[in-house]
């Protein structure tokens, strides 16, 4: 049998975990691998690095697209189990989960604007059959990894100790530029007297003028009365500039209550910090790197 597509799997996969054990990916893998009579070189046949079998990369886009629209869920790292909402999609008996079938969730069609949003394009995806051209396949791989890269990082974030939080935000504005290096350009305060500021950095080299930053390694939202108490702390400091960074997420409430305050206050909630720590290199490293390559017409100019 031909290796199914990742599309393909996505309902046997959701399927598989019906009975709302939690199963790991490898055990998934090998299932699926049963179900579909995968002869045992289609199981060994790897993707063009060498790095991983072609249907185990296919399986964890399936589980990807699915967990996008929470239909399953991780409860830790290598474990996939079915959500409510997946027993419910079960339950109308479809024929076939694809993408278009995922775009009635507003989760799934918001995951789908991120990995657009770079480029600009606002198109539906591609229809049953249908394949892009290999660069826009690339593109659109290399999108959907990072993003997945973002929640895994999002969710280290927010297992990490509230100390280990408080260093992880220095470490990140020193690597965006501010202050010029870790030991002479950050100061870590935290403690009981910090007087609700967690840090100070200096926004540039020569320590010109420096931001006081907030860290606040919480699970529920952050409302405005914190980010209130944040900018009293300010104001006795008489500072100008602030950064409220917290690995969870900000009500609207203290969005727009910052809006237009002196002083100037800019929130950083999870997702945005994860975002920020995979493109500085914070916490994730270049695993390859691929040299993708055009025709250069002009070489093949003939001159009179």
């Amino acid at each position: 049998m031909t290796i199914p597509d990742y599309q393909t799997i996505m309902l046997p996969l959701l399927k598989l975990l019906k009975d709302g054990r939690e199963r790991s990916i490898r055990e998934c893998i090998d299932a699926l691998a049963d179900h579909f009579h995968l002869a045992p070189d289609e199981r060994a046949k790897l993707l063009p690095s060498g790095q991983q079998p072609v249907f185990d990369n296919r399986v964890g886009w399936a589980r990807t697209y699915l967990k996008k629209a929470e239909l399953l869920e991780t409860p830790r790292r290598g474990v996939v189990r079915i959500t409510a909402r997946g027993q419910d999609v079960l339950n109308e008996s479809p024929e076939r989960i694809d993408v278009t079938f995922l775009m009635r969730f507003g989760e799934f069609q918001e995951f789908q604007e991120r990995s657009r949003s770079k480029t600009g394009e606002q198109k539906p995806p591609s229809p049953e059959g249908s394949q892009p051209d290999p660069v826009e396949q690339i593109e659109q791989a290399f999108e959907e990894y990072q993003e997945t890269l973002i929640d895994d990082v999002l969710r280290l974030i927010r297992s990490a100790s509230p100390r280990f939080f408080e260093h992880l935000v220095i470490r990140l504005l020193v690597e965006m530029g501010y202050g010029g290096g870790i030991k002479q350009a950050a100061e870590v305060v935290g403690g009981s007297g910090d007087e609700g500021i967690d840090g100070i950095i200096n926004e540039d080299k020569l320590g010109l003028d420096v931001i006081y930053i907030q860290a606040k390694q919480w699970t529920k939202p952050v409302g405005r009365p914190e980010v209130q108490k944040f900018v009293g702390a300010l104001h006795g400091k008489r500072a100008r500039k602030g950064v409220f960074i917290t690995s969870s997420e900000f009500t609207r409430d203290a969005r727009e209550y910052v809006a237009h305050l002196e002083p100037r206050i800019v929130l950083i909630d999870g997702q945005t910090m994860a975002r920020l720590m995979v493109e500085h290199n914070v916490g994730v490293a270049p695993r390859s790197i691929y040299e993708l390559k055009t025709i250069d017409r002009d070489f093949f100019e003939e001159s009179d």
